[in-house]
């Protein structure tokens, strides 16, 4: 058994890992600080059996070989520490962390829609936007731990992507235009029933995305673009960002090396799987 943590900035997920399967779920408030942070991960822990090792997916920039979370985050006590090192002597276990983005591409990779390519895009579309990159099936990660940061690309060099093209950001301005209080699940049933200026909203945010997806694709060239995140899972989103992304690609007459645009097959679980895998990649 593996119990495996995808720590969030508000709750941290987690679940046993066996046979590749999640069982026993669970959730709770993530803690204010470091000392609080260990002791629930351990009384987590101490309620499963046969625990051969703790898996982790986290937010911010996790640098594997030192072992530690280097910012950019919000969760500020998690970073510049040995983490690694303090999780393992603390739990008395072998730990594994890595980028929660990063666990999601490795899930979709590993058993998801991903399982038969050999490069990928992974975008997760949430508060923010996020993603991880692979390259002949293996993560690539950049020089300084900033491979896949999509959210941070101005597509009209102005604006970051991450608040160009999110469904919570863009029902922030439609309840900002409209004096109507709305969240992006809100926004794509509005503009589903024919509501013009949630419409325009949600394809400000199409065009930004495949906008970023166009420059992503002429530079890494990948066989899919995998895409996460609670808006996953609205087919009119996969739809308008493929058939967006083909225009400008046509534009150029490069339309041949259209990627496969899909959503992510795990969806909120993941982070969760992704962790898993990573750890047995790493101790088995």
């Amino acid at each position: 058994m593996i119990v495996v943590f995808d720590i969030g900035g508000t709750s941290i997920k987690y679940a046993g890992w066996k046979e590749n399967q999640l069982v026993s779920r669970g959730n709770f408030s993530t803690p204010d600080c470091f000392e609080k942070f260990i002791a629930k991960m351990k009384e987590i822990v101490g309620r499963y059996d046969n625990v051969e090792g703790v898996a982790i997916s986290s937010p911010g920039a996790v640098n594997v070989e030192k072992g530690c979370i280097e910012g950019v985050s919000a969760i500020s006590y998690l970073h510049n520490r040995p983490i690694l090192q303090q999780l393992e002597e603390y739990l008395q276990l072998p730990v594994s962390i890595e980028n929660d983005a990063v666990c999601a591409g490795i899930a979709e990779m590993s058993l998801g829609v991903g399982k038969n390519v050999n490069n990928s895009i992974f975008i997760v579309i949430g508060t923010g936007i996020g993603g991880s990159i692979f390259i002949n099936r293996k993560v690539y990660k950049g020089s300084h731990l900033f491979g896949g940061e999509f959210g941070l690309i101005k597509p009209y060099a102005s604006k970051k992507l991450s608040l160009l093209a999110t469904a919570v950001h863009k029902a922030e301005e439609y309840s900002e235009a409209t004096g109507t209080e709305i969240d992006g699940k809100k926004l794509f049933e509005l503009a589903n029933a024919g509501d013009a200026v949630a419409q325009d909203y949600l394809n400000q945010m199409y065009d930004g995305i495949a906008q970023a997806l166009y420059n992503i694709q002429v530079i890494l060239d990948p066989e899919i673009i995998i895409v996460g995140g609670g808006v996953s899972t609205q087919a009119i989103l996969i739809e308008n960002i493929s058939v967006r992304l083909q225009k400008l690609l046509k534009i150029e007459k490069i339309d041949d090396i259209m990627p496969q645009v899909v959503a992510c097959k795990y969806g909120n679980d993941a982070n969760l799987i992704g962790a898993a895998i990573n750890y047995e990649l790493l101790f088995t």
